[in-house]
């Protein structure tokens, strides 16, 4: 067993710290005698300590995904409790300042108890039921270079399933496939990580996504989890060979799996191209797509849509560059973590993606990143409802 040392430490000694603070200010609340708070502390304390241990120790890279799911919770039950402790921690110390005066210490000291009870309440709600809803953004693109037969197309985008985090369970996912079947789309658009780690994963949820109805079908692409980089494989032959499974997987539920090729769509007299890319991702993410490879002959003149998983290849070689006039791409899952104020959306995405979530447009061209359905890593979405996309095209004169 690989046990990763580092990370470890790191949480030991953030832990003794902080728990050594609080076992001190219960010993001087309870004097000599630290009592049945004290103890309590510390159970929590060791319990907290060795849940995480457990979790980093065991080698995720190796085990079948039931004990990857039961890591996640592991981790998810163990920051539901510190991070709110830590916080709650933090604003307490702010009650000390003698400048607050008696009650203001006291109303700082309520203050940073609600703060880490809200946290802990927040954390668990994104865990047990912000996963199990579904919020539809419309929004509209409009071009000169769409045909008339195309105006008022309808695309609807989903991203980013990760289906190895409901384990067997389709109730989720078959409400997210009801909820696109709702909005009669003309084709719908998945943009990659059907997956978190293997096929395996998506073949109890085989019957509910073949579900998917729209008048030009299902188009994919893969995503960075797609392509199995995350577990250990024995041998290379096994690993290329359960991707493409994967890739058979999504044909046999009706789907057009689009490795950087363009399939032309006609309506009416008219066509538009829709190019599918390969993963083209930002270190260290691997690269797999080349737009090029995808489509040979770019300035055709023809309406282009382009699926690409991560928006990375937007900003690095589609805007400016080429004449791809729509880009759909997932990947950011916006950090799972997302604050709404109105029409402005906040979210610690930002720090790691100049395009994370939204609409972005550059001149005529356009970039929509769907912050997607799935969770990996945490099984938890703070504000980051599930999204699906409905994006109407609509013909610029």
């Amino acid at each position: 067993m690989r046990i990763q040392w580092i990370p470890i430490i790191a949480i030991i000694i953030a832990n003794l710290g902080i728990d050594a603070a609080l076992w001190r200010w219960l010993r001087r609340r309870g004097g000599r005698h630290c009592g049945l708070k004290c103890w309590l502390h510390a159970a929590l304390s060791v319990a907290m300590l060795a849940l995480v241990v457990t979790a980093i120790s065991i080698p995720n890279r190796r085990v079948g995904n039931p004990t990857l799911v039961a890591v996640m919770w592991m981790l998810m039950a163990y920051f539901s409790v510190c991070v709110p402790r830590w916080v709650a921690l933090l604003l307490w110390q702010l009650g000390r300042l003698r400048c607050l005066g008696r009650r203001g210490r006291g109303a700082v000291r309520a203050a940073a108890v609600a703060a880490g009870a809200a946290l802990c309440g927040a954390m668990w709600w994104g865990a047990l039921v912000t996963p199990h809803t579904v919020h539809v953004e419309r929004i509209g693109f409009a071009s000169a270079k769409l045909p008339a037969s195309f105006d008022g197309y309808r695309v609807v985008q989903i991203s980013d399933l990760h289906l190895g985090t409901y384990g067997t369970d389709t109730t989720a996912v078959s409400m997210f496939i009801d909820s696109v079947n709702a909005l009669k789309p003309d084709l719908i658009c998945f943009t990659g990580d059907l997956v978190s780690r293997q096929t395996s994963e998506a073949e109890p949820f085989r019957h509910v996504l073949s579900r998917l109805r729209a008048r030009h079908g299902v188009m994919a692409v893969l995503g960075n989890h797609d392509y199995d980089d995350y577990r250990t494989w024995p041998t290379q032959a096994q690993k290329e060979a359960d991707r493409k499974a994967l890739v058979q997987l999504e044909r046999s539920m009706g789907w057009t799996v689009l490795n950087n090729v363009t399939h032309p769509i006609g309506l009416g007299g008219d066509s538009i191209d829709v190019i599918g890319a390969e993963n083209y991702g930002d270190p260290p993410f691997h690269t797999y797509g080349s737009l090029a490879a995808a489509h040979n002959d770019l300035g055709n003149g023809r309406f282009k849509l382009l699926l690409q998983h991560s928006p990375y290849e937007w900003r690095a070689g589609v805007a400016g560059k080429t004449p791809v006039d729509l880009t759909l791409s997932g990947h950011t899952h916006a950090m799972q973590m997302m604050l709404t104020v109105g029409h402005r959306r906040l979210s610690p995405a930002r720090l790691r993606y100049r395009e994370w979530g939204g609409l972005y447009t550059e001149g005529s061209q356009a970039l929509y990143v769907n912050i997607g359905l799935g969770m990996v890593a945490m099984p938890m979405r703070i504000g980051a409802t599930p999204e699906i996309t409905c994006i109407t095209l609509k013909r610029k004169h």
